[in-house]
């Protein structure tokens, strides 16, 4: 066999094993996503805001990775309703409490759940009470520069003051 023929065999077999790798990765990630629904169960959240967050993002206790948010959608007061999906694993009581939290300044948002201390758990279908919406970073660098330029005036205020006095 000449060389060029052993590199188009290679080659041929390098692209055969990619195509069989994406095969596997595809029809598996079904496979899980169909298991998933066996392995756990749903919960419902109502916020105000969910900007954003994404379906696929993770649901937290204690910064743990517990469930992924699984569908949103506008319930009839137009606010979100979030369904996530938690390990059967994590049983939740009923107090529990949910809050759309950043991870970083400018990371991608998750569902963090706090558990309270009833002694009655969430089931599948059940609904979370106490919610915390999203915060929006360019809102709260708005009110960092509003306290900020009200904080400065008021010290302009009492140092013109202060002069006037002596």
């Amino acid at each position: 066999m000449k060389s060029g023929e052993i590199k188009e065999m290679v080659v041929g077999a390098a692209a055969l094993m990619v195509l069989a790798l994406v095969l596997i990765v595809v029809y598996g990630g079904a496979d899980k996503e169909a298991r998933a629904e066996f392995d756990t169960y749903r919960i419902f959240a109502t916020f105000n805001r969910v900007d954003g967050l994404a379906v696929g993002a993770e649901v937290m206790v204690s910064g743990i990775p517990v469930g992924r948010v699984q569908s949103m959608d506008l319930d009839t007061d137009f606010r979100a309703r979030v369904m996530l999906r938690v390990d059967r694993g994590v049983e939740l009581p009923i107090d529990t409490a949910a809050a759309i939290q950043t991870d970083g300044l400018f990371g991608s948002k998750f569902v963090a759940l706090d558990p309270g201390g009833d002694e009655k758990m969430l089931e599948d279908g059940s609904a979370i009470e106490f919610t915390q919406d999203s915060v929006v970073v360019s809102d709260l660098l708005d009110l960092i520069i509003r306290e900020g330029k009200a904080a400065r005036s008021q010290g302009e205020e009492k140092g013109q003051s202060e002069k006037g006095e002596q």
